[in-house]
């Protein structure tokens, strides 16, 4: 089953997690990452790297997340593929704590 990056991401984008994985299956929008599940080989490396716990295994996700293992299947698609570390944004410590950030998605 592979990862899945869900909402908490979502204007944090911190790519602590890009760093462990071993296939680059993060792709990189503008304000988030995802998970291609097609790369990912569930080798569990970036779920505790993540500041924010947005990633986790496609069988933990909750029933009110669901969307995002198809936004990460969909988006993946369409992102450049991000396999360094970067700074992330300004005001990312800002966001980390915030709930129900699906309508802040930029694509």
């Amino acid at each position: 089953m592979p990862f899945v990056v869900t909402q908490s991401c979502i204007k944090c984008k911190y790519t602590d997690c890009v760093e462990v994985c071993p296939v680059d299956c993060f792709h990189e929008g503008p304000n988030m990452l995802v998970i291609d599940p097609d790369e990912c080989i569930d080798c569990t490396l970036c779920e505790p790297e993540c500041p924010v716990n947005a990633i986790m295994s496609e069988d933990d996700v909750p029933a009110d997340m669901q969307e995002f293992i198809e936004l990460n299947a969909e988006l993946s698609k369409e992102w450049p593929v991000i396999n360094e570390m970067k700074d992330p944004p300004e005001d990312a410590d800002e966001w980390k704590d915030k709930k129900d950030k699906l309508q802040y998605l930029e694509r």
